[in-house]
């Protein structure tokens, strides 16, 4: 199948400073993408590329074929959870609804179908038992539950989810990951999963594009998840093990330590 995403050369630097460079790749249809890397690796540079709103500064990008401006709007977004603000008095379906006609000019319609969309969403992200509580009242899985329900409200062919796993305990991690997971295998959605925390996703992963300050690697989690790769990517020893099917790293800078589980220690 053809890929839905694809870089050929792709560099992106911020003036004499380049993140990434030489980046190879494709998507597919239906593939669960990781993207890991430590603070200041470029995985949030990637995401506004994919969305549109950083230029690459050389190579070439296209979403389904097309500029990812051009594609937009077939890219559901799962951003980074950040203080609620504005939003805190919105209630779970207002979120859901401005998914569905946000980028609408004008009064936003108000019809039977809409209303049924808004409740169709709500149930397949199990978040109909809180559809009238406020935003500033949710849990935050509550509130990464109506953010999927968000992304998912025009029927992406892409979903970027950028750590849409920070500050949830084990219990919502695994929910917000059979979520999108779910969606994956039932549409054939192709998933960009920007993560500090590889093991919550680790069997549902097809492959890793892993961002470090020696380079990038892509392949799957048993390519790209080992000592030799990672003392490479880092330029100093890493040592990579696996404790209960768990990935644990050993030997990098606490900072790059972003893939050793709370409960599991070296």
């Amino acid at each position: 199948m053809s890929a839905v995403i694809s870089l050929r050369g792709a560099r992106l630097s911020y003036g004499p400073r380049t993140v990434w460079s030489d980046l190879e790749l494709d998507v597919h249809p239906g593939e669960f993408l990781a993207v890991l890397g430590p603070n200041g690796a470029g995985k949030t540079s990637f995401v506004r590329a994919l969305l549109g709103r950083q230029p690459l500064s050389a190579g070439e990008l296209t979403v389904l074929g097309r500029s990812p401006r051009e594609a937009a709007r077939h890219i559901g977004y799962v951003p980074q959870q950040a203080a609620l603000s504005a939003q805190a008095m919105l209630r779970a379906r207002d979120l859901v609804r401005f998914g569905i006609d946000g980028h609408r000019f004008g009064p936003r319609l108000r019809t039977a179908a809409v209303r049924k969309r808004v409740e169709e969403i709500l149930a397949s992200v199990g978040a109909s038992a809180y559809a009238d509580v406020p935003l500033g009242l949710l849990s935050g899985g509550e509130r990464q539950r109506v953010r999927i329900g968000q992304a998912l409200a025009t029927d992406p062919r892409i979903l970027l989810c950028d750590e849409p796993l920070l500050s949830l305990d084990l219990h919502h991690q695994r929910a917000v990951t059979e979520l999108v997971d779910a969606r994956r295998r039932s549409h054939g959605t192709a998933v960009v999963f920007v993560t500090h925390e590889i093991n919550p996703v680790l069997g549902l992963v097809d492959r890793v594009l892993y961002l470090a300050p020696g380079g990038h690697r892509v392949g799957t989690p048993d390519e790209v998840l080992t000592s030799a790769s990672l003392s490479r990517l880092y330029g100093t020893r890493v040592d990579v093990v696996r404790v209960h099917g768990r990935v644990v790293v050993v030997g990098a800078l606490d900072d790059h330590a972003h893939h050793v589980p709370e409960e599991v220690h070296p």
